[in-house]
């Protein structure tokens, strides 16, 4: 956290900002919203906004520049990593059948930049978006945001997918699933997601991001998903493998301790 952001606005707006940028949401070369529209957005003055942006500028996360705007300069330093998929599909669908799902949106766009670039699709190509959120036992615990394909959208219905499993209708639509790329990391619940969740705002969540790939390197899903920590969490098997003097962690070979996720109550 800032130690130079002594005012609680600015640290909620750079936090805000911070963590779309360190988790990809506003990738290298993004440009952000104005000083102005920050500060209606967020409901503050504009010397309120100037010092969060301050604060990320030094943090070398953004670059502003009076004729251009400010831009993202932030570059990951290293690639997500890339899981096998086979033992993670059964519980995933089993998930989705022990637990609801309201959809709250369904249509079609032309992809987001970072969503088409994940999915190797070309630019003003559309894909379908859904938003969801699935609770247990009537308890809200994820805000899943999905796009896919058009053409894989066009499979399934509105209702289906408020019936069904995603990756359900992924299989169903004759995708031969295969891997996915995954990566996890945290950030702050916005106003509008923390409703949907039944959370403080600014609450912590857990963000998964991951592109899920078909037997021909075809990129058929981008799932983006926060999850409430105090109702889901993710466990990995482990063992030790390699030669004595270079053993080390890795994934269970075994498909059903691979990997796995659990949603609990509290």
């Amino acid at each position: 956290m800032a130690e130079g952001l002594s005012e609680g606005k600015s640290r909620r707006i750079y936090l805000v900002l911070r963590d779309r940028i360190l988790s990809n949401a506003l990738t290298r070369g993004s440009r952000l919203p104005t000083e102005n529209d920050l500060a209606r957005f967020h409901r503050v003055s504009r010397v309120t906004v100037r010092r969060a942006l301050a604060e990320l500028e030094r943090e070398r996360l953004i670059e502003r520049r009076r004729s251009s705007g400010t831009r993202v300069i932030y570059q990951p330093k290293s690639k997500p990593m890339t899981a096998d998929i086979s033992g993670v599909l059964a519980n995933l669908t089993e998930m989705g059948e022990r637990t609801t799902s309201d959809l709250r949106e369904f249509g079609y766009l032309a992809a987001p930049a970072a969503v088409a670039d994940a999915l190797s699709l070309k630019p003003g190509a559309k894909v379908q978006r859904s938003v969801r959120v699935r609770s247990v036992k009537g308890m809200p615990f994820s805000y899943l945001t999905a796009h896919v394909p058009e053409d894989i959208g066009r499979t399934y219905s509105r209702n289906e997918l408020a019936a069904q499993p995603m990756l359900a209708l992924l299989e169903r639509s004759g995708a031969k699933l295969d891997r996915a790329s995954q990566r996890i990391g945290a950030v702050l619940a916005s106003p509008d997601v923390a409703r949907a969740l039944k959370v403080p705002a600014w609450s912590p969540l857990i963000e998964l991001v991951r592109v899920v790939f078909d037997r021909n390197g075809r990129g058929v899903e981008h799932l983006h998903a926060l999850y409430r920590p105090d109702r889901y969490s993710f466990e990995m098997e482990l063992v030790r493998t390699g030669d004595v003097d270079a053993r080390t962690w890795r994934p269970d070979a075994d498909p059903m301790c691979r990997k796995r996720t659990r949603s609990f109550d509290a």
